[in-house]
């Protein structure tokens, strides 16, 4: 069974920056990808950033793609995500999750595991 637990949310005002980890335990893909969502209050959950485990190849949301890099370090079986310019729309709980394919890399229905997420509120 595949662990996954995220670390480094927290309380911040707007224009600060985070840095979110996930470490990954258990049997891991070889390949695939591993990917980040956030689900705010009321809202649906969404996709924030991808990136495949085999060769780096990134996606982002639009709302974010200049302001959040996610990167990986295949030696430790981590995904971070470093989150600058935070503002509080991105106020939510962020998901870390991992899938054994790179197809369809937004949408949420193809992860499989997940794990428990780290809030982030950001205020104004």
């Amino acid at each position: 069974q595949v662990q996954l637990v995220e670390s480094g949310g927290g309380l911040v005002q707007a224009g600060a920056s985070l840095r979110l980890s996930c470490a990954a335990s258990g049997p891991t893909f070889s390949g695939g990808a591993k990917g980040w969502f956030r689900q705010a209050p009321g809202k649906e959950r969404e996709f924030v950033a991808a990136v495949t485990w085999v060769g780096g190849n990134t996606a982002y949301a639009d709302s974010v793609k200049d302001r959040f890099t996610i990167s990986r370090d295949n030696a430790k079986n981590t995904l971070y995500l470093q989150m600058k310019s935070l503002q509080p729309d991105d106020t939510a709980v962020y998901y870390c999750a991992t899938k054994a394919f790179i197809s369809n890399i937004r949408q949420a229905e193809t992860y499989i595991y997940w794990g428990r997420g780290t809030q982030v509120t950001v205020s104004s």
